[in-house]
Protein backbone atom coordinates (compact mmCIF):
# COMPACT_ATOMS: atom_id res chain seq x y z
CA UNK A 1 0.00 0.00 0.00
CA UNK A 2 1.59 3.47 -1.19
CA UNK A 3 -0.63 6.52 0.60
CA UNK A 4 -2.79 9.17 -1.14
CA UNK A 5 -0.75 12.36 -0.76
CA UNK A 6 -2.93 15.05 0.50
CA UNK A 7 -2.23 18.08 -1.29
CA UNK A 8 -2.72 20.69 0.84
CA UNK A 9 -1.25 24.03 -1.19
CA UNK A 10 -3.83 22.62 -4.14
CA UNK A 11 -6.33 22.29 -1.62
CA UNK A 12 -5.38 25.51 0.24
CA UNK A 13 -5.84 28.03 -3.30
CA UNK A 14 -9.18 26.76 -3.76
CA UNK A 15 -10.20 27.92 -0.41
CA UNK A 16 -8.12 31.11 -1.62
CA UNK A 17 -9.80 31.30 -5.06
CA UNK A 18 -13.39 31.28 -3.25
CA UNK A 19 -12.35 34.00 -0.72
CA UNK A 20 -11.07 35.92 -3.60
CA UNK A 21 -14.37 35.90 -5.33
CA UNK A 22 -16.29 36.51 -2.07
CA UNK A 23 -14.12 39.33 -1.75
CA UNK A 24 -14.93 40.62 -5.12
CA UNK A 25 -18.92 40.26 -5.11
CA UNK A 26 -18.52 42.28 -1.86
CA UNK A 27 -16.68 45.12 -3.51
CA UNK A 28 -19.33 44.92 -6.51
CA UNK A 29 -21.90 45.35 -3.83
CA UNK A 30 -20.70 48.55 -2.81
CA UNK A 31 -18.94 47.60 0.50
CA UNK A 32 -15.52 48.20 1.46
CA UNK A 33 -13.30 44.77 1.28
CA UNK A 34 -12.79 43.06 4.31
CA UNK A 35 -9.77 44.02 6.98
CA UNK A 36 -7.84 42.46 8.66
CA UNK A 37 -5.20 43.87 11.72
CA UNK A 38 -2.21 42.19 12.82
CA UNK A 39 -0.95 43.25 16.18
CA UNK A 40 3.01 42.14 16.45
CA UNK A 41 4.58 42.81 19.83
CA UNK A 42 8.57 42.24 19.83
CA UNK A 43 11.15 41.31 17.19
CA UNK A 44 11.05 37.15 17.53
CA UNK A 45 12.18 36.71 13.77
CA UNK A 46 9.21 33.51 13.22
CA UNK A 47 6.59 36.09 14.28
CA UNK A 48 7.76 38.58 11.48
CA UNK A 49 7.86 35.80 8.93
CA UNK A 50 4.26 34.74 10.01
CA UNK A 51 2.89 38.01 9.63
CA UNK A 52 4.33 38.71 6.06
CA UNK A 53 2.94 36.10 5.14
CA UNK A 54 -0.56 36.69 5.85
CA UNK A 55 -0.02 40.52 5.04
CA UNK A 56 0.99 39.19 1.38
CA UNK A 57 -2.04 36.20 1.32
CA UNK A 58 -4.66 38.94 2.40
CA UNK A 59 -3.54 41.45 -0.80
CA UNK A 60 -3.60 38.38 -3.29
CA UNK A 61 -7.17 38.19 -2.10
CA UNK A 62 -8.42 41.70 -1.63
CA UNK A 63 -8.20 41.63 1.44
CA UNK A 64 -7.08 44.76 3.43
CA UNK A 65 -4.59 44.27 5.79
CA UNK A 66 -3.40 46.62 8.86
CA UNK A 67 -0.53 45.95 10.28
CA UNK A 68 0.86 47.23 14.19
CA UNK A 69 3.91 46.80 15.55
CA UNK A 70 4.77 47.30 18.77
CA UNK A 71 8.06 47.30 20.78
CA UNK A 72 8.82 44.01 23.60
CA UNK A 73 8.62 46.39 25.68
CA UNK A 74 4.93 47.07 25.30
CA UNK A 75 2.74 46.70 28.93
CA UNK A 76 0.11 44.98 28.76
CA UNK A 77 -2.01 48.15 29.26
CA UNK A 78 -0.73 49.41 26.16
CA UNK A 79 -1.54 45.94 23.80
CA UNK A 80 -4.61 45.62 25.41
CA UNK A 81 -5.52 49.65 24.62
CA UNK A 82 -4.62 49.01 20.94
CA UNK A 83 -6.77 45.83 20.56
CA UNK A 84 -9.50 48.24 22.32
CA UNK A 85 -8.67 50.63 19.41
CA UNK A 86 -9.09 47.98 16.62
CA UNK A 87 -12.28 46.93 18.63
CA UNK A 88 -13.97 50.00 17.55
CA UNK A 89 -12.41 50.93 13.91
CA UNK A 90 -15.39 50.00 11.62
CA UNK A 91 -12.56 49.59 8.64
CA UNK A 92 -10.82 46.37 10.78
CA UNK A 93 -13.29 43.36 10.34
CA UNK A 94 -10.78 40.70 11.90
CA UNK A 95 -7.71 41.01 14.68
CA UNK A 96 -4.92 39.00 14.65
CA UNK A 97 -2.68 39.12 17.74
CA UNK A 98 0.45 37.28 16.87
CA UNK A 99 1.44 34.56 19.35
CA UNK A 100 3.60 33.85 21.21
CA UNK A 101 3.70 37.70 23.14
CA UNK A 102 6.77 38.70 25.07
CA UNK A 103 7.66 37.46 28.58
CA UNK A 104 5.28 39.46 30.94
CA UNK A 105 2.64 40.01 28.69
CA UNK A 106 -0.96 37.58 29.85
CA UNK A 107 -1.68 36.63 26.37
CA UNK A 108 -5.27 35.40 28.23
CA UNK A 109 -6.30 38.67 29.02
CA UNK A 110 -4.99 39.74 25.75
CA UNK A 111 -7.10 37.45 23.78
CA UNK A 112 -10.32 38.22 26.37
CA UNK A 113 -9.56 41.95 25.27
CA UNK A 114 -10.63 41.09 21.26
CA UNK A 115 -14.13 41.80 20.12
CA UNK A 116 -15.85 37.96 19.54
CA UNK A 117 -16.77 39.42 16.07
CA UNK A 118 -13.30 40.26 14.86
CA UNK A 119 -11.60 37.22 16.66
CA UNK A 120 -10.72 35.41 13.18
CA UNK A 121 -8.04 33.27 15.18
CA UNK A 122 -10.76 31.74 17.26
CA UNK A 123 -8.98 31.75 20.37
CA UNK A 124 -11.51 34.21 22.39
CA UNK A 125 -12.46 31.68 25.31
CA UNK A 126 -16.26 32.39 24.31
CA UNK A 127 -15.52 31.24 21.04
CA UNK A 128 -13.80 27.88 22.56
CA UNK A 129 -16.19 27.08 24.73
CA UNK A 130 -18.86 27.64 22.46
CA UNK A 131 -16.34 24.88 20.64
CA UNK A 132 -16.63 22.24 23.44
CA UNK A 133 -20.32 22.33 24.01
CA UNK A 134 -22.59 20.77 22.47
CA UNK A 135 -25.37 22.25 20.15
CA UNK A 136 -23.64 25.07 20.24
CA UNK A 137 -21.61 26.89 17.10
CA UNK A 138 -18.15 29.36 17.71
CA UNK A 139 -18.14 32.36 15.81
CA UNK A 140 -14.75 31.71 14.17
CA UNK A 141 -12.96 28.08 14.57
CA UNK A 142 -8.78 28.11 14.98
CA UNK A 143 -7.63 28.17 11.49
CA UNK A 144 -4.91 25.23 11.71
CA UNK A 145 -7.30 22.51 13.30
CA UNK A 146 -9.75 24.20 10.84
CA UNK A 147 -7.71 23.26 7.82
CA UNK A 148 -7.35 20.14 9.74
CA UNK A 149 -10.85 19.34 9.19
CA UNK A 150 -11.29 20.40 5.60
CA UNK A 151 -8.55 18.06 4.24
CA UNK A 152 -10.41 15.09 5.57
CA UNK A 153 -13.29 16.17 4.46
CA UNK A 154 -11.93 17.30 0.79
CA UNK A 155 -10.77 13.88 0.61
CA UNK A 156 -13.68 12.01 1.66
CA UNK A 157 -12.51 11.00 4.91
CA UNK A 158 -15.78 8.74 7.05
CA UNK A 159 -15.15 10.77 10.11
CA UNK A 160 -18.61 10.14 11.76
CA UNK A 161 -17.88 7.17 14.00
CA UNK A 162 -14.33 6.66 13.22
CA UNK A 163 -11.81 6.41 16.10
CA UNK A 164 -9.57 9.21 15.79
CA UNK A 165 -6.76 9.70 17.71
CA UNK A 166 -4.98 13.19 18.14
CA UNK A 167 -1.24 13.28 19.52
CA UNK A 168 -0.62 16.73 21.44
CA UNK A 169 -2.85 18.80 23.46
CA UNK A 170 -2.33 22.13 22.87
CA UNK A 171 -5.26 25.14 23.16
CA UNK A 172 -3.90 25.80 19.50
CA UNK A 173 -3.97 22.53 17.65
CA UNK A 174 -4.76 19.45 19.59
CA UNK A 175 -7.78 20.40 22.06
CA UNK A 176 -9.58 22.15 19.19
CA UNK A 177 -8.89 19.51 16.88
CA UNK A 178 -10.33 17.07 19.39
CA UNK A 179 -13.13 19.03 19.36
CA UNK A 180 -14.14 19.84 15.76
CA UNK A 181 -13.32 15.64 15.76
CA UNK A 182 -16.13 15.34 17.91
CA UNK A 183 -18.56 17.58 16.13
CA UNK A 184 -17.95 14.80 13.18
CA UNK A 185 -19.40 12.53 15.64
CA UNK A 186 -15.75 10.51 15.80
CA UNK A 187 -14.99 9.06 18.70
CA UNK A 188 -11.79 10.80 19.81
CA UNK A 189 -8.70 10.01 22.10
CA UNK A 190 -6.52 12.32 22.97
CA UNK A 191 -2.55 11.42 23.71
CA UNK A 192 -0.31 12.90 25.11
CA UNK A 193 3.67 12.79 27.32
CA UNK A 194 1.47 10.79 30.20
CA UNK A 195 -0.21 8.55 27.55
CA UNK A 196 0.49 5.07 28.76
CA UNK A 197 1.05 2.60 25.79
CA UNK A 198 1.49 5.33 23.02
CA UNK A 199 1.76 3.59 20.37
CA UNK A 200 -0.60 1.41 20.99
CA UNK A 201 -3.27 3.82 21.20
CA UNK A 202 -2.38 5.56 17.85
CA UNK A 203 -2.39 2.10 16.06
CA UNK A 204 -6.06 2.19 16.77
CA UNK A 205 -7.01 5.48 14.60
CA UNK A 206 -9.02 5.44 11.69
CA UNK A 207 -7.50 8.89 11.74
CA UNK A 208 -4.35 10.24 13.35
CA UNK A 209 -3.23 13.68 13.76
CA UNK A 210 -0.02 14.28 14.84
CA UNK A 211 0.92 17.05 16.78
CA UNK A 212 3.01 17.25 19.26
CA UNK A 213 6.46 19.32 17.70
CA UNK A 214 8.83 16.25 17.86
CA UNK A 215 10.68 15.38 14.67
CA UNK A 216 9.43 12.15 13.38
CA UNK A 217 8.22 11.23 15.95
CA UNK A 218 5.46 8.78 14.33
CA UNK A 219 6.82 5.33 12.82
CA UNK A 220 5.24 3.41 10.25
CA UNK A 221 4.34 0.70 12.84
CA UNK A 222 2.38 3.31 14.94
CA UNK A 223 -0.09 3.53 12.14
CA UNK A 224 -3.10 1.22 11.26
CA UNK A 225 -3.20 0.26 7.99
CA UNK A 226 -5.18 2.58 5.53
CA UNK A 227 -5.73 4.95 8.50
CA UNK A 228 -5.84 9.03 7.66
CA UNK A 229 -3.05 10.30 8.82
CA UNK A 230 -2.74 14.34 8.75
CA UNK A 231 0.60 15.91 10.18
CA UNK A 232 0.67 19.46 11.79
CA UNK A 233 4.20 19.50 12.87
CA UNK A 234 6.69 21.39 11.48
CA UNK A 235 10.26 20.67 12.60
CA UNK A 236 13.95 22.13 11.78
CA UNK A 237 16.44 19.04 11.64
CA UNK A 238 19.76 19.53 10.85
CA UNK A 239 21.07 18.75 6.98
CA UNK A 240 24.35 19.69 5.84
CA UNK A 241 23.40 18.64 2.26
CA UNK A 242 21.04 21.51 2.22
CA UNK A 243 21.97 25.21 1.75
CA UNK A 244 20.16 26.54 4.29
CA UNK A 245 21.73 23.63 6.52
CA UNK A 246 18.98 21.85 7.41
CA UNK A 247 14.96 20.49 6.25
CA UNK A 248 11.91 20.53 7.24
CA UNK A 249 10.26 17.54 8.79
CA UNK A 250 6.89 16.68 10.56
CA UNK A 251 5.86 14.43 13.67
CA UNK A 252 5.73 11.43 11.28
CA UNK A 253 8.04 9.54 9.41
CA UNK A 254 6.77 10.16 5.81
CA UNK A 255 8.84 7.65 4.53
CA UNK A 256 7.85 4.98 6.87
CA UNK A 257 4.13 5.97 7.18
CA UNK A 258 3.13 6.17 3.44
CA UNK A 259 3.83 2.57 3.23
CA UNK A 260 0.85 1.97 5.78
CA UNK A 261 -1.34 5.18 5.78
CA UNK A 262 -4.48 5.47 3.15
CA UNK A 263 -3.78 9.31 3.21
CA UNK A 264 -1.23 11.31 4.33
CA UNK A 265 0.12 14.70 4.17
CA UNK A 266 3.32 15.96 3.61
CA UNK A 267 5.34 18.08 5.38
CA UNK A 268 5.76 21.52 3.71
CA UNK A 269 3.04 21.39 1.62
CA UNK A 270 0.34 19.66 3.61
CA UNK A 271 -1.83 21.36 6.57
CA UNK A 272 1.09 24.39 6.69
CA UNK A 273 -0.85 26.44 3.54
CA UNK A 274 -4.13 25.36 4.96
CA UNK A 275 -3.80 27.73 8.09
CA UNK A 276 -3.80 30.79 5.84
CA UNK A 277 -6.07 29.91 3.90
CA UNK A 278 -8.99 29.35 6.70
CA UNK A 279 -7.91 32.85 8.60
CA UNK A 280 -8.41 34.41 5.07
CA UNK A 281 -12.18 32.54 4.91
CA UNK A 282 -12.33 33.66 8.63
CA UNK A 283 -11.44 37.34 8.01
CA UNK A 284 -14.40 37.08 5.34
CA UNK A 285 -17.08 36.00 7.68
CA UNK A 286 -16.39 38.55 9.94
CA UNK A 287 -16.66 41.27 7.43
CA UNK A 288 -19.97 39.56 6.21
CA UNK A 289 -20.85 39.18 10.33
CA UNK A 290 -20.35 42.76 10.09
CA UNK A 291 -22.26 43.90 7.07
CA UNK A 292 -25.29 41.75 8.16
CA UNK A 293 -25.42 44.03 11.69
Amino acid sequence: MTAKKIDGRAIAQEVRDAVKADVAAMVAEGKKPPGLATVLVGEDPASQVYVRMKHRACEEAGIRSIGHKLPASSTQEEVEGLVKELNEDSDVHGILVQLPLPDGLDDERILRTISIDKDVDGFHPLNIGRLAQKGREPQFVPATPFGVIHLLKHEGVEMEGANAVVLGRSNIVGRPAALLLLKENATVTICHSRTRDLQEKSRQADILIAAVGIPEMVKGDWIKPGAAVIDVGVNRVDDDTKKRGYRLVGDVDYEEAKEVAGYLTPVPGGVGPMTIAMLLRNTVRAAKIAYEK
